[in-house]
This record gives structure tokens, C-alpha cells and sequence, in this order.
């Protein structure tokens, strides 16, 4: 793996910088999967974290492979391992994303580094993700991206870590195929194992379609912003420790102590086990 590692860092310091339309259109079908009340229009400010719905990577048919993923190559660099997942991201926001307005990204590859995990090899690659419009910055976030060996066994059912018992906010999602359908129609994500049952059955060996790490993210922050309505976030980060599925009632909460910006969001499966875990800063006290 040295040899190969060495050329996948060779990717290390490659950008790539995109335009991007924040269409309306895009924006009420995400409050619409999302049951959003106050639906943004033209001129609104784009609640946290939606921005991932823009600036999707955008190949045309015969560039998708088997799993549902634009092939490997080009700006990412051509890792081996055919599973790929949304590890985690750690996000600074400057000022909203405004419905209507033209942004620019700009992409760097930061890191690519190989470990070895529970279920076999493992590859990250860190990138950066800077958005501005022509007043500045809006949005500055790390992302990891983990590459993972092809599922050999049956999926073994998460016993730990457990969430934490204290919490001051809570809300029960129920996840179903129509959900993730939507969800990964508004991201423009055509990954199988969340919308394809057999071939995540068959193929990724998980028990039933998986919630997007992203999707459960945003859930997340939204329940932050329902139950501190008014509040500023200025940063958030979250980190996928174990995969949720459609077949059960997953949980979502919130806690903060008393007099600190800081506040801690995780989701629990039905089970109690902790499954992403996330950090929160505000930046005034409600």
C-alpha cells in the first residue's frame, strides 16, 4: 500500500473552484424533504448546512459506477477501495448562503492518509471548502472522506459507544425509503445504499438502506435551531461513528449547560448506541 499511498498524495494540493446558483427551486424542495415551515425564496438566507445541496459532482451516465458514484479520478484522487462514505465535517460560518445569489467554491485537497480500521483497510482523504460571494466569505469547512474494503461478512449490529443519557433537547426520527429518496435527489447523490435495498443487501452487506450522514447532520442543527429559535450558530462539526438504517426509529438531541455556547448534538439508534456524534457553538448565549 506504500507505493500506491505515495501516488494518492501526489493529489495533495490539488483545487478545483466551481460557480453555483443558489436556485429556489432547490432550496423549497430541501425544505420540503426536511418539513420546513418557513420556506426560503429569492433573497432569504439559506439555513445552515443546505449548502450541501449545491455544488454537486456532476458526471454524465456512463461516468457513474456500480455503486452509484461518479469513477474514480479526476479531481479526487483514484482511491482503490470501492466503498466510499461521508466521514465527517467541520464547519465555520461567516454569513448564510442567500437564496438567489451566484457563490463560488474553491476545493482543496488537503490530506490523504491510509489506517487500518475494525473492518479492514482504510483510506481518508481531507479536503477544504471555502464559499464566498462577492461581499466574501460565507463558509469555510473540512471534510472527510473515508474509503473502505469491500464488505465481507454479514453486517455485525453496533454495541458501542453509547450515547449520552443527559440531554435537554430530543426528537424521533422515523426514516423511510421515500425520505432518502428525496434526500439524495436534492444532493444529487447517487449512492445505491440509500435507495437501492437489494444491492445494499447483496452488495454493501448492511441490513436495510442507510440514512445519509449528511442528511442526519442537518436533522441535527435543525433541531438545534427549532429548539433555540433566533440563535446564531457561528461553527459545527459532526463525525458518522455508526451507520443508521430505515428499518427503526433513530433519535435525535441536544444539550447545553448552563451559560456556555457550546452544545452537543448527537443520534441514537433505537438500541441507545451512538451513531454520529456533533458539536455545536453559538455565537451569542439565548
Amino acid at each position: 500500500m506504500t507505493a500506491e499511498l505515495d501516488y494518492l498524495r501526489t493529489w495533495i494540493g490539488r483545487t478545483q473552484a466551481e460557480c453555483e446558483f443558489i436556485a429556489p427551486r432547490l432550496a423549497q424542495q430541501l425544505a420540503a424533504t426536511l418539513d420546513y415551515e418557513d420556506v426560503p425564496t429569492a433573497g432569504s438566507p439559506l439555513p445552515p448546512l443546505w449548502h450541501w445541496a449545491f455544488f454537486p459532482h456532476i458526471v454524465s451516465q456512463s461516468q457513474v459506477g456500480v455503486d452509484g458514484h461518479p469513477t474514480r479520478g479526476g479531481f479526487l484522487p483514484p482511491v482503490p477501495l470501492p466503498r466510499r462514505m461521508w466521514a465527517g465535517s467541520r464547519v465555520r460560518f461567516a454569513r448564510p448562503l442567500v437564496v438567489g445569489s451566484e457563490v463560488t467554491r474553491t476545493s482543496q485537497i488537503l490530506d490523504v492518509a491510509a489506517k487500518e480500521g475494525r473492518t479492514g483497510k482504510l483510506v481518508f482523504v481531507r479536503l477544504r471548502h471555502e464559499l464566498e460571494d462577492l461581499e466574501g466569505p460565507l463558509i469555510s469547512e473540512e471534510q472527510d472522506v473515508v474509503y473502505r474494503e469491500p464488505a465481507t461478512t454479514a453486517y455485525t449490529a453496533a454495541t458501542g459507544p453509547s450515547a449520552p443519557a443527559e440531554f435537554i433537547w430530543k426528537r424521533e426520527i422515523v426514516p423511510d425509503p421515500v425520505l432518502l429518496f428525496r434526500y439524495s435527489a436534492d444532493t444529487f447523490n447517487g449512492h445505491r445504499i440509500h435507495y437501492d435495498r437489494t444491492y445494499t443487501q447483496e452488495q454493501e452487506g448492511y441490513p436495510a438502506l442507510v440514512v445519509h450522514g449528511p442528511l442526519t447532520a442537518t436533522l441535527l442543527i435543525d433541531l438545534l435551531r427549532r429548539s433555540l429559535p433566533g440563535e446564531s450558530i457561528a461553527s459545527f462539526s459532526f463525525k458518522a461513528v455508526n451507520p443508521l438504517f430505515d428499518c427503526a426509529p433513530f433519535f435525535i438531541h441536544a444539550a447545553r449547560a448552563p451559560g456556555s455556547t457550546e452544545v452537543k448534538l448527537w443520534a441514537a439508534n433505537s438500541d441507545g448506541v451512538l451513531c454520529v456524534d456533533a458539536e455545536a457553538t453559538l455565537t451569542t448565549l439565548a
